[in-house]
């Protein structure tokens, strides 16, 4: 981006970043869903799930839960762009000497930071329930550079969502399948005990190979192909998505 977007990228991002501390319960509400279920899985469901790795339950599914989070935040981008539509602050802003995308890009961060607080209280909640990790500092920044990109590919899904949706239900409405998806997945349980199309299905999506990477760099063992994969999915999701999201947005503000 060139320093004119930049710049109005800033100004907008601090505007929407104001919104967020005016309401932190967006962020407390995006957290509540995953910690419950964290408790409810380690408490509730953990000592009957034999994950086969020798791995206390907490550590073996918090990189699911972490997925979770980010999957439930996102609803709040496309819920508060879809505001902003209707809003008719897009053509206000139109009338203005503002780059375009700088719009959509001060949405994307602005997800992107309420996201990364909301997965460090989940962290938080866990280290208090007994998670520990001997990871390096280098496996923890490899973690958070891949919850980064993970954000950002589901924060452009949701963008498009967002511009697309008719009504506030339909605008957020579309992360459920995104939140279930990691129960489809080795998150919560080895996929070698699922059903066979249930397994190839697991097996084959982008949130086991995601998982599987980061479970390995908080255990410290090697994590194989499961990382390039896992960045392959990614990439090829935000790619994908911030293509298309530009497409309908021009089309929209045209």
């Amino acid at each position: 981006m060139s320093g004119h977007v930049l710049a109005d990228t800033g100004v907008l991002t601090g505007r929407s970043l104001r919104h967020i501390l005016r309401s932190p319960d967006t962020i407390i509400t995006t957290a509540v869903t995953p910690i419950a279920l964290m408790l409810l899985f380690v408490y509730v469901f953990g000592g009957a799930i034999d994950t086969g790795s020798g791995q206390p339950y907490l550590e073996f599914m918090l990189p699911g839960i972490l997925l979770i989070t980010v999957a439930s935040g996102i609803a709040y981008t496309a819920y508060r762009l879809f505001l902003d539509l209707q809003g008719g602050i897009f053509e206000r802003f139109q009338s203005m000497p503002i780059a375009r995308s700088s719009v959509l890009w001060a949405h994307v961060l602005t997800s992107l930071v309420a996201n990364l607080v909301s997965v460090a209280l989940v962290i938080a909640v866990a280290l208090l329930m007994g998670f520990r990790s001997g990871a390096s500092v280098l496996a923890w920044l490899a973690v958070a550079g891949i919850l980064i990109l993970f954000t950002l590919a589901l924060t452009w899904i949701a963008v498009i969502a967002g511009l697309s949706a008719k009504t506030v239900d339909g605008a957020s409405a579309f992360s459920y399948p995104l939140i279930f998806l990691p129960f489809l997945s080795s998150a919560f349980a080895p996929t070698e005990s699922m059903p066979g199309p249930v397994a190839w299905f697991a097996e084959n999506q982008p949130v086991t190979s995601i998982v599987d990477t980061i479970r390995a760099l908080f255990a410290q063992q090697p994590v194989g192909g499961e990382i390039w994969i896992a960045l392959a999915w990614m990439v090829g999701i935000l790619v994908v998505a911030y293509g298309f999201a530009i497409f309908v947005y021009r089309r929209r503000i045209s």
